[in-house]
Formats: C-alpha cells, sequence, structure tokens
C-alpha cells in the first residue's frame, strides 16, 4: 500500500530565494520537526547522487541517524529525496513555481510505500499524521523564508 499527501503554501518571496533556503540543509532544523541535524555527506553540492545525513528525533527522548538519499535537483523549481520513513520507503520533494507577482507558489509531495509495523497503522490515520506535519513544515519554511525578505513581515 502507499500513501500520497501534498502541502501547498504561497511564498511572498522569488523562487530563487525559497530555493536558497530550502538548499541550505544546515538550516533544516528551522523547519523539519524530527530533524537535529543535516548536512551533505563529506560536505559535496547538493546535487542528484549526494547523501544527507540527519540526526533525527524518535519517540520521547530517543534520536537516532538516518539518511536521505537526493534524485533530483533542478534549480530553482525541483527538489527530491529518498529514504526510509520509520519501517518503511518514501520519497518526497519541493516544487516551487515562481508567480507574475514575485511570489513563489510551494508544494511539498510525499510518497510512502507502507512497509514493516507501519502495515499495521489504518491508512487514513497514518496519512493525516503526514499531511499534518507537511502541513506544519510548509508554514514555517514560509515564515522563515517572508521573515529574511526585505519587505516581509520582520522588516
Amino acid at each position: 500500500m502507499a500513501l500520497r499527501t501534498e502541502s501547498r503554501v504561497t511564498i511572498a518571496s522569488s523562487a530563487l530565494e525559497v530555493w536558497a533556503y530550502l538548499c541550505d540543509v544546515g538550516r533544516w532544523p528551522e523547519w523539519a520537526p524530527t530533524v537535529l541535524e543535516c548536512r551533505v555527506r563529506g560536505g559535496a553540492a547538493l546535487q542528484p547522487g549526494s547523501r544527507l545525513e540527519q540526526r533525527a528525533k524518535g519517540p520521547l527522548w530517543w534520536t537516532h541517524d538516518r539518511a536521505q538519499d537526493v534524485t533530483v535537483v533542478e534549480a530553482p523549481r525541483y527538489l527530491a529525496f529518498a529514504g526510509p520513513m520509520g519501517t518503511s520507503a518514501a520519497r518526497w520533494g519541493m516544487e516551487l513555481e515562481p508567480t507574475p507577482a514575485g511570489q513563489t507558489e510551494a508544494k511539498m509531495w510525499i510518497e510512502v510505500d507502507l512497509g514493516g509495523i507501519m502495515r499495521v497503522i489504518p491508512g487514513r490515520i497514518l496519512q493525516g499524521r503526514i499531511q499534518r506535519v507537511s502541513d506544519r513544515e510548509m508554514a514555517a519554511i514560509k515564515a522563515a523564508v517572508e521573515s529574511a525578505t526585505p519587505g516581509g513581515p520582520d522588516s
């Protein structure tokens, strides 16, 4: 069984500004609630074939290492990754569409191929949880990018 979610938000910044923020993987803990640290293995550039190494939050106080493979980097429009989500295989990505008004329509999509113990969780419940987390992540990305944009909310 596979699940897919999509979260969308309009960001009052250019696609280049949003792109720069998303590609700064060291800042992912600012918007991704389970990421404590993130880096590209060996300090390499973010490109297809690169590997992201993360220290992640688990239940309660437990933390663990995890990795994601970069599958797509098409500046400044598309980023995609593949890696584990619990006991399942997952893929996720960001799509950025500039608007004529200088804003950015951003979409985050997540696909999970349920495996292992995660198969016993009702799909609707798991999909709802993933959706809530990605909606929260998109709101955090929007707030961070807009606060750094000249004329943004904090200017």
